[in-house]
């Protein structure tokens, strides 16, 4: 199946539509989760309790036709229950592999730092390479397969922090705050209706698309032209980073092609087949603030990853 950008753009545009209904005041929020899954990235959603984070990626999936699987991360949650394990069913026929929730489209791993760094690892290889080695035996994950992960940003105890190699296996980090208070009294106008976050089904969401079209659109990432000008603005972003008295760690190459990949989906969802400086300030905050680390001195003071990125964006003139 072929699609062409505008068609996408259009297809993209009721999925927004239709998962912002459900998830009232998160655009943003909404707009990230789409630019990653057509990105072929993977998702780190960072909110306080009862922002909307696991509904957001729930709604997402119902609305995409995809298949879905929840991991709740826990201190004592084993690799082996996230990847699958090697089970004696029969003496005859030896062992059996019963495939773990990993083997799905959308895998929501929620409050992903809950879980011990063992565990954590057993995502590396999944979010990198999209396989599983479990036994010596490498086993491939569907092409679609995305991980989003929620996190609780004040809460600390029981937690253990995501590793720097984790944490840049996200193409993007969004933030979920509280909603304005117009969308507040949305989503309680929507619950007197009867709305049930726990069951979709109360919302009248549904499958807008299907694996074919959803594989489809992520192709057209494919068909977004970036000119050098806009090539070498997104360098000068990233390597500005590196030389940033106010970061102890800057944003690596990796960091680079994320904003880039970001910038093209950006695009996509934008109804044009080629990337504008615009198209890369918006998504600098959410592929490098995750990547960057601030002096402690900073952190001290109250600033934040993306009050240091803000300031970058004002000294690099962008190209016309």
């Amino acid at each position: 199946m072929t699609l062409t950008v505008e068609r996408g753009a259009a297809l993209l545009a009721q999925v927004r539509v239709a998962v912002s209904q459900v998830v009232v005041g998160q655009d943003d929020a909404v707009n990230d989760a789409l630019v990653a899954f057509l990105a072929r990235g993977h998702l780190l959603i960072e909110g306080v309790p009862g922002t909307g984070k696991t509904l957001l990626v729930r709604a997402l999936a119902q609305a995409l036709g995809l298949r879905f699987a929840r991991v709740q991360f826990t201190p004592d949650l084993m690799p082996s229950d996230v990847t699958g394990v090697s089970l004696l069913r029969d003496a005859a026929r030896g062992f059996e592999f019963q495939p773990g929730p990993i083997f799905t489209d959308v895998l929501l791993g929620d409050e992903i730092n809950r879980a011990p760094a063992k565990t954590q690892a057993a995502l590396l290889e999944a979010m990198g390479e999209r396989q599983v080695t479990t036994d010596g035996t490498t086993r491939p994950l569907d092409s679609l397969f995305t991980v989003f992960a929620t996190q609780n940003p004040i809460e600390h105890e029981g937690t253990y922090p995501l590793p720097e190699a984790q944490l840049d296996r996200f193409l993007l980090k969004t933030i979920v705050g509280y909603p304005v208070e117009e969308a507040e009294l949305a989503i309680l106008t929507a619950h007197e209706a009867g709305f049930d976050a726990e069951g979709l089904a109360t919302s009248g969401l549904k499958a807008l698309l299907d694996r074919e079209t959803a594989l489809a659109l992520r192709a057209l990432g494919d068909q977004v032209r970036v000119a050098p000008e806009v090539r070498a603005y997104i360098a000068a972003i990233t390597r500005a980073t590196r030389e940033e008295t106010s970061l102890s760690i800057g944003a690596s190459p990796r960091a680079s092609v994320a904003l880039l990949r970001t910038a093209r989906a950006a695009a996509i969802l934008a109804g044009r087949d080629y990337v504008t400086p615009d198209d890369v300030k918006e998504r600098v905050a959410p592929a490098l603030r995750h990547r960057i680390t601030l002096a402690p001195e900073l952190e001290v003071e109250g600033r934040s990853a993306d009050d240091v990125l803000a300031a970058i964006l004002l000294r690099i003139t962008a190209p016309k």
